[in-house]
């Protein structure tokens, strides 16, 4: 079967930008200016005035290589193929005929100007989709780089290479108008400048030249120092400031009249891609491939820029992302880049960045070089977070790569902490051992203490509000190999080390007036070396995976091994449960993630994605499940079916081969681009069967499991329950003043007795009179009226006048499941031919086979007894007087003795059963 049986992707967060260049545009209908940036095989739209993620894109079938946009749609080149979008999703126009990828792309008023990496360039007619010029260029000669169409240059557009020259083209006649004198040096950028006929050059080797195409002369030429320009752009709102990027994030203010450097900023981590001043204001915005987008307003004294807004996410892949508090709407995230962050389920507004990882905090501040901080620490590997104390004290704990110190951070602070925990024997004064680093830690319940384990086996505890050193476990040392897991209770009366030498060590948390807990309480031998360990202290159990690719469960308090799970491929990365702590959820270098059920000990659930999951973590809620990947920068959520829906879950072979799952997007996407490709006869012959096969494991009970099982109904207590009663509840329910008959009572169509809403038209005025017409001639036009019509029985008493004949009384029981309470007892009151009843004798021996039969058929069992009780408290002298009726009691007596005594001898062996193990509890 396709997909998970109760995962979904849902969306990804931390997705801003990558190496492609954004695009800005005003929209006239927003009044507001819109940055879009490519993720990857998407791309987002924000909107200036706020930052906000406006609409985000369909998936393409490749990654995004070029974005473009006019006033109309929005273009995205994804490999050979350039498609546009009207309002991010609705696909409009799809251009086909590269034969290389596209990496350039320029709306040219009804056109659209396309260039691959093979320097082809077409283009296309817009309305049409269709080729309207093809030009071929010898990439060895003249591979273009860089397109521009001057503004008030009628047909025409100018073309930089990567050998450093330029050509101006009339695309109206296929001609080259003029070709400039060679830059030696790859052109990067041409972006038309405010005044006519000047284009600002860009080059590789850093030098900016604006140049008036229409005398070809050079009407200034800058040099900046910090790499080759990668971004130009012009203020318009009345200064004549040009603003460059460079390779390593800077970027550098350029006064025009003064031909020099009004100031520098010190903007990303990487390359600055993207570089556009808004019109007519004194906004900035600036994209790069480290993920992020930030926009500058220059209102500084000394006419500088200041960061006014942005969105970032990682600038390398996540190592570890956690679940921080019991409403699920925070995720804590540590990424190869030495940063920790925050970020938001809610609302991507409210992502946090708490700082990247330093030696010196204040040292990085001043540093000017993002890129080259010498005090950077090595990026976070692990961590854990309580929020018990989130208010008072730093509440993360953090672990890194090649590391003896573990560093604190404050999640109410949103910064780094102050505190550098290492062991006096591990300090640079009294070191011996420099390859010693902290490999696991664990933080208590309390939020108060941090224990941590060492490459050299050590464990150590310390406070985490002071950082002073509390305990030793182990003399001299806990472990003989590196110790990989630390768990504790909830109540810190245990702690639990796991090493690579297959040791599983109890510890006691303190001893009075001790500083060193020499012995462990209880040892577990296991057959592999430990890889990790993963605790759920609501229900005292621990996850640990074994270097045999197996994992096992362990309870704390008897300290035994209760469940072993056996299936992955790999090592296992990392593990979380859910938490009802009912699923076990792990992840391993197969790439596959699996869920396995604790009480049955069943894989009910696996699937597998393209890059290897490092990390994840279950939702507090247990409405997602998160997780990081190798390569992938974002956070991954999976909603959870059974949260949202009805799951059938089966046990799965744990050997089976898990299906393959697209990682989620930021926005919901179907399971198969239907708008991306056609399918194939093959393909919808597999879908129909992969359908079947979903419609058939979708499990649904049927009406009756036997015949040999009393079977209740599906209805609800109060139709059947209180039907003996309904003269007392009527009495009591009595209104104290009687109903007053309205002035002018409205019209009102018949409606059909019963819970369903339905009209009956039969009982119009039209159709009532033809109906006394009908009964006053009889069915030969004569005026003798037939007997038949004399018989005014209701609708359930027509149903049973006809089961008479055809013995099936499944309609009348239907119908009579329908009504209420107070319908079903005008029914059966006027099954009678007495007392006003509208009803005969053989009617009322219909009901009674009815009842026989579904005592016979053990069906509706408690509906049977419900109706032959009001039955009889309505007819019973009745039934007694007639010789008919009579004579059907003992089959009645008989039929409802069957059934009940199935009923009886299985309530009296369970009763017996439960009876007999609460004594052998005893």
């Amino acid at each position: 079967m396709r997909g998970s049986h109760l995962f979904q992707p849902n969306r990804a967060l931390g997705y801003v930008s990558n190496h492609v260049p954004p695009n800005v545009r005003y929209i006239e209908q927003r009044r507001e200016n819109i940055v879009i940036t490519c993720v990857g095989r998407s791309f987002h739209v924000y909107g200036c005035d706020s930052l906000r993620l406006i609409r985000a894109g369909r998936i393409h079938q490749e990654n995004i290589t070029a974005l473009a946009a006019d006033g109309f749609l929005t273009y995205a080149a994804a490999g050979n193929v350039i498609y546009g979008w009207r309002s991010s999703v609705e696909l409009r126009k799809v251009f086909r005929g590269h034969i290389a990828p596209v990496h350039l792309l320029l709306p040219f008023a009804q056109h659209l100007i396309s260039i691959d990496e093979s320097s082809l360039l077409k283009v296309w007619i817009v309305a049409t989709a269709g080729l309207y010029l093809e030009i071929p260029f010898a990439k060895d000669e003249f591979a273009i780089s860089a397109i521009v169409h001057p503004a008030s240059y009628k047909n025409k557009i100018l073309l930089g290479s990567g050998q450093g020259g330029l050509q101006l083209w009339n695309l109206k006649s296929s001609k080259l108008v003029h070709k400039f004198e060679s830059f030696d040096s790859k052109v990067l950028q041409l972006v038309q400048a405010p005044a006519i006929d000047v284009i600002a050059i860009g080059l590789h080797n850093g030098r900016i030249v604006l140049l008036n195409i229409k005398y070809g002369e050079k009407v200034l030429e800058v040099h900046q120092d910090w790499g080759p320009v990668t971004g130009i752009s012009f203020r318009t709102d009345g200064y004549s400031v040009m603003a460059s990027g460079s390779s390593n994030g800077q970027i550098v203010f350029w006064d025009l009249e003064e031909k020099t450097i009004v100031s520098t900023l010190t903007a990303h981590d990487d390359s600055v891609t993207g570089l556009e001043f808004l019109p007519n204001e004194p906004l900035l915005v600036s994209c790069s491939p480290d993920n992020s987008l930030k926009m500058w307003i220059f209102d500084m004294p000394d006419g500088g820029a200041r960061l006014l807004r942005y969105r970032e996410g990682h600038a390398a892949s996540p190592t570890c992302v956690r679940y921080h508090g019991a409403s699920g709407r925070n995720i804590l995230s540590s990424g190869e880049d030495a940063s920790l962050r925050i970020f938001s389920t809610a609302s991507e507004t409210l992502n946090c960045s708490m700082g990247k990882a330093s030696y010196n905090r204040k040292a990085s501040k001043k540093n000017k070089k993002k890129s080259e901080d010498p005090f950077r620490m090595p990026a976070i590997s692990y961590f854990t977070s309580e929020t018990t104390r989130d208010k008072e004290w730093d509440s993360i704990a953090a672990l890194h790569h090649g590391l003896v110190q573990v560093t604190t951070w404050s999640f109410d602070k949103r910064r780094m902490g102050e505190l550098s925990l290492v062991p006096e024997q591990f300090q640079n004064k009294s070191r011996t051992d420099f390859s010693v680093t902290a490999t696991c830690l664990c933080l208590t319940h309390c939020g108060n203490f941090v224990t941590i384990g060492y490459s050299s086996g050590h464990v150590e505890r310390f406070n985490i509000q002071s950082g002073a050193h509390r305990a030793t476990y182990g003399a001299p040392k806990a472990h003989k190999e590196h110790v990989r897991g630390l768990a504790s209770d909830n109540l810190n009366q245990m702690i639990v080390s796991g090493a690579a030498d297959g040791l599983l060590k109890f510890w006691r948390f303190k001893e009075a007036y001790a500083t060193v807990i020499k012995t462990p309480i209880d040892t577990m031998k296991l057959e592999e070396p430990i890889t990790l360990l993963r605790t759920h202290r609501e229900s005292a159990m621990i996850c640990v995976a074994l270097d045999d690719f197996s994992v096992v469960l362990v309870d704390m308090d008897t300290r035994v091994v209760v469940r072993r799970f056996e299936g992955h491929r790999g090592m296992v990365t990392d593990a979380c449960f859910s938490p009802d702590s009912r699923w076990l959820m792990t992840a391993a270098q197969d790439c596959t993630i699996k869920v396995w059920d604790i009480p049955s000990a069943y894989l009910i659930d696996h699937f597998r994605v393209a890059q290897m999951c490092t990390s994840l973590s279950m939702s507090p809620t247990g409405d997602f499940l998160a997780t990081a990947h190798v390569d992938y920068r974002g956070i991954n959520l999976w909603a959870n079916k059974s949260l949202f829906s009805h799951v059938t879950l089966r046990g799965l072979k744990p050997d089976s081969e898990a299906p393959l799952l697209d990682l989620p997007t930021t926005v919901v996407e179907e399971s198969e681009s239907s708008w991306m490709k056609e399918t194939t006869e093959d393909e919808a012959v597999e879908d129909l069967e992969d359908e079947l096969e979903r419609i058939n494991l979708d499990y649904r009970s049927p009406p009756q499991l036997s015949s040999e099982l009393i079977t209740m109904s599906d209805l609800a207590a109060s139709r059947w329950q209180n039907l003996l009663n309904l003269d007392i509840i009527k009495k009591r329910n009595r209104p104290r003043q009687a109903p007053q008959k309205p002035k002018s009572a409205p019209f009102f169509l018949p409606t059909v007795a019963g819970l369903d809403f339905e009209f009956d038209l039969s009982r119009t005025d039209a159709a009532r009179g033809d109906e006394q017409q009908r009964q006053l001639l009889g069915s030969d036009g004569s005026h003798i009226i037939e007997t038949k019509q004399l018989d005014h029985l209701t609708d359930f008493g027509k149903l049973l006048k006809a089961a008479l004949v055809t013995e099936e009384y499944e309609k009348a029981v239907l119908h009579l499941m329908k009504l209420g309470p107070t319908m079903i007892d005008y029914e059966i009151r006027h099954l009678t031919p007495f007392d006003g009843g509208n009803g005969s004798l053989s009617v009322m021996g219909a009901f009674m086979r009815m009842i026989i039969a579904m005592f016979g058929a053990r069906r509706e069992f408690e509906l049977a007894q419900s109706y032959l009780s009001v039955f009889l408290k309505q007819h019973g002298r009745t039934v007694v007087e007639n010789e008919q009726l009579s004579e059907l009691l003992p089959e009645i007596e008989r039929a409802q003795a069957e059934g009940w005594s199935v009923l009886e001898d299985k309530l009296l062996y369970g009763l017996g059963v439960v009876s007999n193990l609460r004594n052998y509890s005893a």
